[in-house]
């Protein structure tokens, strides 16, 4: 299959007159997504009630679209569920693997994002004195691998600065130390090709608002290796995930292979919408997608750097170390990206000084890569971002 890429940004419904290159943050609107909903809303909740349960299969929803999913992602059928949030699938993830190696040490890196890592913090709390999370920087995670290691748990792309972990030689590196992997697909999900079964992963969770369009708290993703599947004891052993939970037991029995990572009730709102998103990727190769990511980005940078010279690259130049977002360091990197969002571009900025552009080929071209650099280029010569309210923090940056 080749994709055309004219026909995907078709389908998304995009303001006249913006620019977006924070897909990275928020998908955009997929036309047929406000259509699935209303239907979800009407014609089953509305004319079902709770008949929708069972005869708009709205039980088998996390499993079915977590298939949809799995496929962008390299997973075996059956491997991903949705539900509940990124955070609350990290903690299931990294407390069943922590679990399952009968060791104390997590280890991630200063470019993880910080609710990983402020999960990891919590476990650690919980679990007593001797646990404890070990941060490195990114460069060093391979050379901090040792036979003491529970978990190694990763973000695959720093959400700051665009930099791509090598998931096979780390995985690889962790196993012969004895240790499991939890991955963070946040970025990655919908940016280029995963290949978690290929390359052994264990745990892997991320969200579905960002490159997969959901919408704004679209629900999250956990999988599980089908070699795990029936020894990962659910940290969160909710109602769902258990065996039978109509049977209304008093005590916890786990689910199923993956089933038992679902934890409440699934938003079905957000899971139709997410599953008209998912329409989308029918018509997208995942190697052209990266083909095109790369060439958008290299254009990019090209062209920042030929006429901005105050901005310093961020994002690593090696293509194989990079997700699909381009990011620059600026001292005023705030204000620069406020004056830019008031000329109709769109990216955001990420503390201390970075400024970053999601590059998503299913939406974006040439002409939406060239006009945002001229403009930028243009607020940078003009110090057009050297005004008050441009430097008045927002609450969401």
């Amino acid at each position: 299959m080749t994709t055309d890429f004219t026909a995907t940004r078709a389908l998304f419904d995009l303001p006249r007159g913006i620019t977006y290159l924070d897909g990275n943050s928020l998908g955009p609107l997929p036309r047929a997504a406000a259509a699935r909903v209303a239907q979800t809303i009407t014609g089953e909740w509305g004319e079902m009630l709770i008949r929708g349960w069972n005869s708009a299969g709205w039980m088998e929803m996390p499993s079915r679209i977590g298939n949809r999913i799995g496929r962008l992602i390299g997973a075996e059928p059956y491997s991903v569920v949705m539900g509940d949030t990124l955070s609350i699938k990290v903690y299931q993830a990294l407390a069943s693997a922590l679990e399952m190696t009968g060791r104390k040490t997590i280890l991630s890196d200063s470019g993880n994002f910080p609710s990983d890592l402020y999960m990891a913090q919590g476990l650690c709390q919980s679990l007593g004195p001797d646990y404890h999370l070990k941060v490195v920087e990114p460069e060093q995670v391979e050379a901090a691998i040792d036979n003491h290691l529970g978990v190694l748990m990763l973000t695959e792309v720093d959400y700051r600065t665009g930099r791509r972990h090598d998931m096979a030689r780390l995985i690889s590196r962790a196993h012969a130390a004895g240790a499991l992997v939890v991955w963070d697909l946040a970025h990655s999900a919908g940016a280029f090709p995963v290949h978690l079964a290929r390359d052994g992963a264990d745990f892997a969770v991320g969200c579905s608002y960002k490159y997969l369009n959901s919408g704004p708290g679209g629900p999250a993703f956990i999988y599980v290796a089908p070699r795990h599947q029936d020894r990962a004891r659910p940290a969160l052993s909710g109602w769902l995930g258990h065996e039978a939970p109509f049977a209304f037991d008093r005590d916890y029995r786990p689910g199923a292979g993956v089933e038992r990572m679902r934890v409440g009730t699934p938003p079905i709102l957000q899971l139709a919408a997410l599953d008209a998103a998912l329409d989308v990727w029918d018509q997208v190769d995942l190697d052209d997608l990266r083909f095109r990511s790369l060439i958008l980005q290299d254009r990019f940078i090209q062209r920042v750097e030929a006429s901005c010279p105050e901005l310093t690259l961020a994002t690593p130049r090696d293509t194989t170390q990079r997700g699909s977002q381009v990011s620059f360091h600026h001292p005023q990197g705030y204000a620069v990206m406020q004056a830019l969002i008031a000329e109709g571009v769109i990216g955001d900025f990420r503390a201390p000084d970075i400024l970053r552009f999601g590059i998503t080929p299913l939406y974006i071209g040439e002409a939406e890569i060239d006009h945002a650099a001229e403009v930028l280029a243009r607020i940078l010569h003009g110090r057009l971002w050297d005004r008050a309210e441009f430097k008045t923090r927002a609450r969401v940056t």
